[in-house]
Parts: C-alpha cells; sequence; structure tokens
C-alpha cells in the first residue's frame, strides 16, 4: 500500500510541477507592459475598517500614480480606530472620503462599502483595491496598456505578496503553490477554460462589465468577493486576464503566522461553497498530496521508496527555485505548510458550523443566509 501511494503522488508532482511552471510562464509581468497613451476615466475605489497601521503607505502611493484622468474613492465603514483621523489628514484633489455609520441588512461590510464606492463614481472604469495595496507610480498605466492592447473587461493583479516573517513567507511559497492549481489564472483569458481570476488587491474591470454581472449586489453576502467577482465575469462571457505585480503592486497580506492562520479561517469555509463533500475533499489533497508524502516515505519506506521521497523532494526545490522569490529551501517546508493548510479548512468548517455562521469585522452572519447566496 505505501508502494502505490508514494508511486502516485511521485507521479503526480512529476507533472503538476511542470505544469505550474510552463503555465507560470505564460503570465505576463506588469512592468513590462506598455504605458496606455488615452487615458479612460478611472475609480479608484477602497474600503477601509480599522485600517489605522497600513491605510498611510498605501494611499500616499495611489495620490503618487502617473495617471490623471482618476479619482480615488476611499470608503470608511464604521472605523473605530485613527482610520479616520488619518483620512481627514489627506489634502488631495482626486480624493474622496465617504464615511459609512450602518450597515444595511443582507451585506457584508466590506462588499456593501465598494458598492457605495461604485454609487459614488460616474467613471468608466473601476479599480477595486485594498486599504494595504503599495502602488508604483507607473501601474495603472501599464495595467491600461495592456488592457488597451487586448481589449480586456476585466484585468486582476497577482500582487507581490511579501511578509517580515521569513517562516510565513516560506508557507505562503506552498500556499500560492495550491492556490494555482485551483484557480489557474493563466486559463482565465481562455473562453473554452474553466479558469478565472479575480484579486482583492487589483480587480480593474469596465462599469459596463460591473454593471452586467449585477455590481456587488449579486455577491452582497460572499467572504470572497474579489474571487467570485472574478468568476461571474468569465461565466459572463466577458474578457479578461491576469498579470504578475511583481515590484509594481506590493503588499503585506499577513505580518504573522496566526495572522495568517485567523484570516484564512474565517473564509476558507467559504471557499468550498459551505460543503462538507469539499471541504473534505480539499482536506484530504492537502494532506495525502502536499504535507504527509516526504515525512510518510522517509519514515516507513524501503530503500526504493525514499529514493523516491529523494526524487519528490527535487522537483519541489526546482520549483521553488525558479518561481519568485527564488528560495529553494521552501521546499523543505511544504508539509509544516500542507498540515497547517488542512487545519485551517477544518476549523474553519468546523467554527462555521458550531456557531451558526461566520463573524467578518465584528458583525456576525448567519450561515443559513450565506448558504441563500451560494
Amino acid at each position: 500500500m505505501l508502494t502505490v501511494y508514494s508511486t502516485i503522488v511521485t507521479v503526480v508532482t512529476l507533472l503538476m510541477v511542470p505544469y505550474l511552471l510552463l503555465n507560470l510562464r505564460t503570465i505576463k509581468f506588469l512592468k513590462a507592459q506598455p504605458v496606455i497613451a488615452a487615458q479612460p476615466t478611472l475609480a479608484i475605489i477602497i474600503a477601509v475598517r480599522n485600517e489605522e497601521e497600513d491605510i498611510e503607505k498605501a494611499l500616499q502611493s495611489l495620490c503618487n500614480i502617473n495617471y490623471q484622468n482618476h479619482q480615488i474613492i476611499v470608503v470608511n465603514d464604521r472605523s473605530t480606530d485613527r482610520t479616520g483621523e488619518i483620512l481627514a489628514r489627506f489634502n488631495h484633489p482626486k480624493l474622496t472620503v465617504i464615511t459609512l455609520r450602518s450597515l444595511p441588512d443582507g451585506w457584508l461590510g466590506k462588499n456593501n462599502a465598494l458598492y457605495q464606492g461604485y454609487l459614488h463614481s460616474t467613471a468608466d472604469w473601476l479599480l477595486f483595491t485594498d486599504a494595504d495595496v503599495e502602488f508604483h507610480p507607473d501601474a495603472i498605466s501599464r495595467a491600461f496598456g495592456y488592457v488597451e492592447k487586448h481589449q480586456l473587461d476585466h484585468l486582476s493583479i497577482l500582487p507581490d505578496v511579501r511578509s517580515r516573517s521569513t517562516l510565513l513567507n516560506s508557507i505562503l511559497g506552498t500556499f500560492s503553490m495550491m492556490l494555482m492549481t485551483v484557480i489557474r489564472p493563466w486559463d482565465a483569458r481562455k473562453p473554452k477554460r474553466s479558469g478565472f481570476i479575480g484579486v482583492g488587491a487589483f480587480n480593474l474591470l469596465s462599469r459596463t462589465a460591473y454593471e452586467k454581472v449585477g455590481t456587488h449586489i449579486a455577491i452582497k453576502l460572499n467572504p470572497v468577493d474579489d474571487a467570485k467577482l472574478g468568476k461571474n465575469i468569465k461565466q459572463a462571457g466577458l474578457r479578461q486576464d491576469a498579470l504578475s505585480g511583481k515590484d509594481y503592486i506590493c503588499l503585506e497580506w499577513y505580518k504573522t503566522i496566526k495572522q495568517f492562520r485567523d484570516g484564512l479561517m474565517k473564509n476558507s469555509f467559504a471557499m468550498g461553497n459551505y460543503s462538507l463533500y469539499r471541504t473534505l475533499f480539499d482536506i484530504s489533497g492537502a494532506l495525502l498530496f502536499v504535507a504527509l508524502p516526504l515525512p510518510v516515505m522517509l519514515i516507513f519506506g524501503d530503500i526504493a521508496i525514499r529514493l523516491m521521497a529523494l526524487l519528490f523532494l527535487v522537483v519541489q526545490i526546482l520549483y521553488f527555485a525558479v518561481v519568485p522569490p527564488n528560495k529553494w529551501w521552501y521546499a523543505l517546508m511544504v508539509p509544516y505548510a500542507g498540515f497547517l493548510m488542512a487545519y485551517i479548512v477544518a476549523r474553519s468548517a468546523f467554527i462555521t458550523l458550531r456557531q451558526g455562521g461566520i463573524y467578518w469585522r465584528d458583525t456576525f452572519y448567519p450561515l443559513d443566509a450565506l448558504k441563500k447566496e451560494r
């Protein structure tokens, strides 16, 4: 049985790693795109709630972009920290701050805030982004250069995610590998493929496309609104694509492993569409193909199986050596990251079912209501 298992996971890895590497190479870099000549009107919409630690740096980067025909709409959603004070200090002619005092029934706070930003805009294009994202001055101009060249309705940028924690960076490497395998962003541009893209850090779409898919009203209770918006756009037959934002769209997603764990735990069950079958499938995949192969083969295998384990490890080392940030030793952290992801998915489902819903930004949302939107 161990020989069969070891053979399967090794073969799958030998096939999957080249598949990922070849397809990731097809995702172009934002910094390599041309700067657009004619600038369409753009509304940059940011939903913020208790973002005093990040909002000033992120907003300053937006105030310095090399793109004239834009407005910045920051929607302050019931913040209780110093976020409002920080926003009040900004005196920028293109900046509008909207303050929300209450949350309508049947809405997630962030989704409602983004929708309110849209209602206060008149631009032909919308950019939904987050309060912790830093923009290179040419990021918007180059994004529109790519949109114009390929006649897109929607463009997402895969951000350059960094953390001050070296250990968390290594875990993010495995998380990214697992995520790319599931969503397949390189297929977003292919109409006949199911792959899609939607990224909270950078979702740029035409006003027409946003309205065609029902705006945020269609996903008002979806905790993964960014991905769902991208999926709806793809299913509507609109043109979308993805670029790599290396050095141009940057953020520190989480600062510690605990933040990473707790952050993903809020929406992992939602990613599985609140399905126990899907959740069990995801947990099994994380354990059987990510967490367990290397330790099981090394500890319990004979010489032949340990040689397979060595091959398994070498292939993973090659992957992490090639994929930015080009840290080969991230491969050594794959088992730990796999166990962590399995725990997060399992714990997310358990907590959601036990309490009958989720807490999101201090507001409780019943599971029955979340499932209805599904």
